[in-house]
């Protein structure tokens, strides 16, 4: 395959959001570097880190202009020095650091490439190294979560909610899924055992008369905001972990004030990034599951809502206005 010298992308013109990102007919086709793969991009999952650097409130994030996406899957179609057990023609899934996979092409590490699993298609893979990890990581290794528990799982129509649902119910937890009153049914269908109504006027008081006044064992807490002291307050005493990996709602504070004399509780940072490159073993123990788990039929080929890549703009807006449900997918 000849390899254009540009190509069509979009890129983030502002700090101001998803509104100001362009796409571009001339952007330069990346080159691999050591360790890396160039591939087509045949899908790029659409995820809320997106929105956080378009925002700014990405820490360490990209200053524009800069071409957007850190999610992609595709063939391969060159390999730079030290790549050798990648070949041409091979579909993989895999986060560019540097972004770019809102593209017809991009780079990716070699080492964190995912091989798409056989028989699916590229856009069916989309969650495979950002939101099945993230949910299974904090379900298990940083959650601690055991059969019998009661697990509140925020955002439960999203990507990563929808993983997580999947995952602690198969685990044997009581799952009480919180989200918006139009995606009651489709969370429901996963499996949760009690669907609350995320913008209810008390869903602390909701989630402790679901546990007889005990509150959740575990709370998956991706939101912040407001919703953050609503997670503290519905944690049990004492034993109750709330992982928190996402501030879609904005920023929240926790004192120490507060952790001795009102909320006695486990809180527990998860960045998939930072996981990866500082507790490797961890990450792999965890994808080493989450292959168990997609051989065991418990997780099987996503079915994202697909927008063609000049649609990019408007699927971030629907993305942070809470409009969407499951996984999306900008297709080149």
């Amino acid at each position: 395959m000849s390899i254009p010298a540009t190509m069509r992308a979009l890129q983030q013109t502002s700090l101001n959001g998803p509104q100001d990102l362009r796409l571009i007919t001339d952007a330069p086709v990346p080159g691999p570097g050591p360790g890396e793969v160039l591939i087509r991009v045949t899908a790029a999952g659409v995820n809320f880190v997106d929105i956080s650097q378009a925002r700014g409130t990405f820490a360490g994030g990209p200053q524009p202009p800069y071409l957007a996406g850190v999610e992609g899957a595709g063939e391969v179609i060159a390999v730079g020095e030290e790549v050798t057990d990648l070949g041409l023609g091979a579909h993989v899934i895999g986060v560019g650091i540097a972004g770019g996979a809102f593209a017809e092409y991009m780079v990716l590490p070699a080492a964190g490439a995912v091989p798409v699993p056989a028989g699916w298609a590229d856009e069916q893979a989309l969650g495979l190294v950002v939101n099945w990890p993230t949910a299974l990581a904090a379900l298990k290794p940083l959650g601690g979560l055991s059969a019998g528990q009661t697990v509140l799982i925020h955002a439960a129509a999203g990507g990563t909610g929808q993983a997580a649902v999947k995952m602690a119910k198969h685990y044997g937890a009581t799952v009480i899924a919180a989200a918006s009153p139009g995606k009651h049914e489709v969370v429901r269908a996963l499996g949760a055992d009690h669907v609350i109504d995320s913008h209810g006027a008390d869903l602390t008081a909701e989630v402790l008369r679901l546990t007889d006044g005990a509150g959740a064992d575990l709370v998956l807490e991706s939101i912040g905001g407001a919703t953050l002291a609503t997670s503290l307050a519905a944690t049990k005493r004492v034993t109750g972990r709330v992982v928190v990996y996402g501030t879609a709602g904005g920023q929240a504070a926790i004192t120490n004030w507060e952790l001795v004399y009102k909320h006695q509780i486990h809180v527990i940072g998860l960045n998939i990034g930072i996981l990866i490159q500082a507790a490797p073993q961890i990450f792999g123990e965890v994808m080493g599951e989450m292959f168990g788990l997609l051989a065991a039929g418990v997780l099987g080929p996503g079915q994202p809502t697909v927008y063609g890549l000049a649609e990019g703009p408007e699927a971030l807006a629907e993305l942070e206005a809470r409009a969407t449900v499951g996984k999306l997918a900008l297709l080149p």
